[in-house]
């Protein structure tokens, strides 16, 4: 077993030398980390395909393509989102003539970085890439659900990174249990609500700040003046995707009986157009990643009436794009987060109702709409919450290296991405000078 205090005291060692400070050495390990997404490309989809059957174009696009998108918007924006920033000379009224104040993010310290399974490249370099943006050293903990790309990790991260200032920790539950155990500067933790509420006990010990990225059951509402091909289309490839394993895939529908009825027969259509007439046969389309995973989802199928799909082979791991129609709010399907290729549709006489039902729930990570109504889309806005809204396009948001991603309440606190990421990971630390004369 790996000596966790041994690791963490290099790391902390590393931090305390000044090593990572520097801009240079930064973007050098930014640069470095690129390169591991760039010169791995089929090595990563490869694992990625032993862990959870993921299709190769999936794997290329979601962990390797837009984690380097990120890396390469970082570097070009690095020197301006760390410059200091000054106040103006109206915020210093009232102290002495030659007072300057201002800003400046420095970095925390130690960060561990607690990594999920279902995107397990891309949800453990991200975070990784902005705490070594910010200046920190990091503690990478992959999971263990995604052994491939766990050993992956473990191999990759040492050839390209500083192996003073990064490490990884392979294992499960008792090597993460010893990890909450130590102190760090920062945790970072993607992954539910249960174990998010371990991490946070076990960081208030040593008032650890942390970043929960959890999850929770992401609406969708559908309003009648909609093209339901369209919806169906774009619906189907942000469910299904990854077979449906995604903290911000839709999770239900709300719209109104006659849409719901069109909607049906529409996704019938769109899953046919991405996987087939038989998707366990397609290399398109994914599995689930244990059987443990696949009881609990596989049970949920009995919540509605099966519109789309249905099919299911626990030897294989595989569930098929499964639509449910005639679904209740109290149906064990709408309890919890589905996180599998299961899409309830629940019926609601309109906007109101559909408002009213979300707000009645924990707030999502994400929040989507389709509708034509500008004051559909205000209202969506302005009257419910959740981390994301996105209107027209699921999921489309992530792909936005400046906007936030992170939730709120249930489904998480505090944000990344871009200059997100240097602020999750770094002190805003004020100074004030006075003169002396």
């Amino acid at each position: 077993m790996t000596d966790i205090s041994a690791v963490v005291d290099v790391l902390r060692d590393t931090f305390r030398s000044g090593r990572t400070r520097p801009l240079a050495w930064r973007k050098a390990q930014l640069t470095a980390l690129r390169a591991l997404f760039t010169e791995n490309r089929e090595a990563i989809a490869d694992a990625l395909h032993a862990d959870l059957h993921k299709p190769r174009p999936e794997s290329y696009g979601a962990e390797v393509d837009l984690p380097v998108l990120e890396i390469d918007h970082t570097l070009a924006h690095l020197d301006t989102w760390l410059a200091p920033q000054p106040l103006t000379a109206e915020s210093l009224a009232g102290l002495p003539d030659g007072t300057t104040a201002g800003t400046q993010y420095e970095p925390l310290g130690t960060v561990l970085v607690i990594a999920p399974w279902n995107y397990p490249v891309q949800l453990s370099l991200v975070p990784v890439a902005g705490a070594l943006a910010a200046g920190n050293t990091v503690l990478l903990k992959p999971s263990e659900l995604a052994p491939a790309t766990s050993a992956l990790m473990a191999r990759l991260v040492p050839r390209y990174l500083d192996p003073g200032a990064v490490a990884v920790v392979e294992g499960g539950v008792p090597e993460t249990t010893e990890l909450l155990t130590h102190r760090f500067d920062h945790i970072f933790y993607t992954g539910n609500g249960t174990v998010g509420r371990i991490v946070m006990r076990a960081a208030a010990e040593h008032l650890t700040p942390v970043t929960l990225e959890l999850g929770g059951k992401s609406p969708v509402f559908v309003d009648r003046d909609t093209d339901v091909s369209m919806v169906a289309d774009r619906l189907a490839d942000a469910k299904f995707r990854n077979a449906g394993q995604t903290c911000v895939a839709p999770d239900y529908v709300l719209t109104d009986p006659a849409t719901s009825a069109a909607l049906q027969v529409a996704l019938a259509a769109s899953v046919e157009r991405l996987f087939g007439a038989d998707p366990q046969s397609s290399d398109a389309y994914g599995r689930l990643v244990n059987q443990r995973h696949f009881d609990r989802v596989a049970a949920l199928l009995d919540s509605g009436e099966v519109a789309v799909g249905g099919r299911t082979d626990r030897d294989d791991l595989y569930i098929a794009p499964t639509v449910l129609a005639a679904v209740k709010g109290d149906t064990p399907v709408m309890r919890e987060e589905i996180f599998g290729p299961v899409l309830p549709i629940v019926e609601v006489a309109g906007l109101d109702e559909a408002i009213a039902f979300i707000n009645d729930r924990d707030k999502p990570l994400a929040l989507y709409g389709f509708t034509e109504n500008e004051t559909t889309r205000r209202r969506l806005a302005a009257e419910t919450s959740s981390g994301g809204l996105g209107l027209g396009l699921p999921m489309a948001h992530l792909r936005v290296p400046d906007l936030p991603f992170g939730g709120v309440g249930e489904s998480g606190t505090g944000a990344y991405h871009g200059p997100h990421s240097i602020a999750a990971f770094s002190h805003r630390r004020a100074r004030l000078d006075v003169p002396l004369s």
